[in-house]
């Protein structure tokens, strides 16, 4: 991969994967979707760490909205450490709304109350994924982390993004692209 492709917006749309010498304990064996990438920065969604203590129906009943029980299977993750209070919304193409953001073409970005509703009526998307806050970083600051060996990257789909197994969301996502994390030794990655 060039300079240019990861500064032309080249990597919206994939997965960044924590290698395992991440030093951030708030991104290990994080699986990022990356919502966004241009020469200002970038702006991504972690996909496999559930809030444990935040369920969807408490946050409908916070925010006024009647759940028709549609609401229940949706976990609710942590998106990353920037704006928690904010929730984003990853869902499949079927739904959209003015302030959907499409992100490689078949994944949208929707982070109004209107599609929560949408949701607790029964009437969201068909796939989605609830993120409170997002992970963010300033110009040059994610192409350095990707030249130092913090991620790699991944080609997203949405089979992965959507599915409920976060345990293994890791190791799948790796095995996408070949690497076994049984060889990946913590600190043992080199230099190309």
């Amino acid at each position: 991969m060039t300079p240019s492709q990861i500064t032309s917006g080249y990597l919206s749309g994939k997965f960044l994967v924590a290698m395992p010498q991440m030093g951030d304990p708030r991104f290990e064996r994080s699986v990022i979707y990356l919502c966004a990438h241009t020469a200002e920065g970038a702006m991504g969604l972690v996909v496999n760490r559930a809030l444990e203590d935040v369920l969807l129906p408490d946050l409908l009943s916070q925010l006024n909205i009647p759940d028709t029980g549609s609401a229940n299977a949706i976990q609710v993750h942590f998106g990353g450490p920037v704006e928690t209070g904010q929730g984003f919304i990853l869902h499949s193409a079927d739904y959209m709304q003015d302030s959907t953001l499409m992100v490689g073409g078949s994944v949208g970005l929707t982070a109004t109350l209107d599609i929560l509703k949408d949701i607790a009526r029964g009437a969201g998307p068909t796939r989605s994924l609830l993120a409170l806050g997002y992970s963010g970083w300033g110009a040059g600051q994610l192409e350095s982390e990707i030249q130092a060996n913090g991620w790699l990257i991944v080609p997203a789909d949405e089979a992965l993004l959507f599915d409920h197994d976060l345990e293994t969301k890791w190791a799948r996502a790796l095995a996408k692209i070949g690497v076994d994390i049984t060889l990946l030794a913590s600190g043992a990655a080199g230099h190309a």
